[in-house]
């Protein structure tokens, strides 16, 4: 008798509070992935790094994530639609750079060049270097191009290219927060998309002695096409390596302020005390394939590094995210 009589409650309850669908109210748009909400420790307690030092209770709400970085095929049809000129192919303006000669402001980008084997010394970062014509249809200058590279993630890359991008396809830069929860794939404190130790071809990241020589034990030297690796339990692809992603937050060496709150926004303004000079630092995340266990190591979801927003190079993309309502 009292099995009938909950019965009976419980289907008067779903008749007049019925349990929406899943499908139906969480759904995500083609190759995108339903990322399920969740609390998760943010960062890490294992890093020698004080700006990945972990937080926790950090709470984010349902979302759809693209399952891969966004590609050149991609980034060909938003500019086909929209005629949109990357920052990277615009000349630098008089009233923001008024000394620069004439010469100097033609567009350009940061190209990696590795440096000659054999070199005691090097100056740090000397491995970049601006490259008049570098841009995303031509990654590594004028003579370079795409063509049989559509499936390859967009590179030269500036924040606000990613945004003018994003509001063009309806979705939106993720936040470190969401990103970083993706990346674990279900995963709790683990240092990397598949577990706790390190593999040299779980990822598209550079194997050798950075910056000098790359074995290609993962059979790439430098991006490699989108999905070409296993995807983490959430079904993404790439959350380690290939391309560092832009997300919204600006770049601040502590993340206090995010512990036990839902769905944090990061900082009002951007800065890192070891790039003094950048213009409105933003977070991105996931590392590339210039990340190497002898330099970088970045290629873990607790990660995070900084990029003057204005800015693009041979190994930054990106990819969008959508929030569920």
């Amino acid at each position: 008798m009292k099995y009938c009589f909950f019965v009976l409650i419980l289907i008067f309850t779903l008749i007049f509070n019925p349990v929406p669908s899943l499908a139906a109210s969480s759904s995500c748009p083609e190759n995108m992935v339903l990322i399920p909400g969740g609390t998760f420790r943010m960062g890490s307690d294992h890093t020698e790094f004080v700006e990945e030092k972990a937080i926790a209770g950090v709470r984010v709400d349902s979302f759809c994530i693209d399952t891969y970085e966004v590609t050149n095929a991609e980034f060909t049809k938003f500019v086909q639609e929209t005629g949109y000129l990357t920052i990277a192919e615009r000349p630098l303006s008089k009233q923001e750079f008024p000394d620069v000669p004439e010469a100097a402001r033609k567009p350009g980008s940061l190209v990696f060049q590795p440096p000659e084997e054999g070199l005691e010394q090097i100056a740090y970062m000397g491995w970049w270097h601006w490259v008049t014509g570098a841009n995303w249809r031509h990654p590594y200058g004028p003579k370079s191009n795409i063509q049989g590279k559509e499936n390859y993630p967009v590179v030269h890359i500036a924040y606000f290219d990613a945004l003018a991008y994003a509001e063009w396809a309806g979705k939106l830069l993720p936040t470190e927060a969401q990103w970083e929860y993706a990346a674990r794939g279900g995963l709790e404190d683990k240092d990397y998309t598949w577990g706790d130790e390190y593999s040299e071809t779980k990822a598209n990241t550079w194997q050798g002695l950075f910056p000098f020589f790359n074995t290609k034990a993962d059979g790439y030297l430098g991006a490699a096409p989108v999905g070409s690796f296993s995807p983490n339990g959430y079904g993404l692809y790439d959350m380690a390596g290939n391309v560092w992603e832009w997300t919204q937050d600006f770049y601040q060496v502590g993340r206090e302020q995010m512990a036990y709150k839902s769905n944090p926004q990061g900082p009002k303004t951007g800065y890192d005390p070891k790039k003094p000079l950048e213009n409105g630092s933003h977070v991105v995340k996931g590392g590339s394939h210039l990340c190497a266990p002898n330099y970088c190591s970045r290629y873990r979801p607790a990660a995070r590094e900084s990029q003057s927003s204005d800015t693009g190079t041979t190994h930054i993309g990106f990819r969008l995210v959508r929030n569920i309502l």
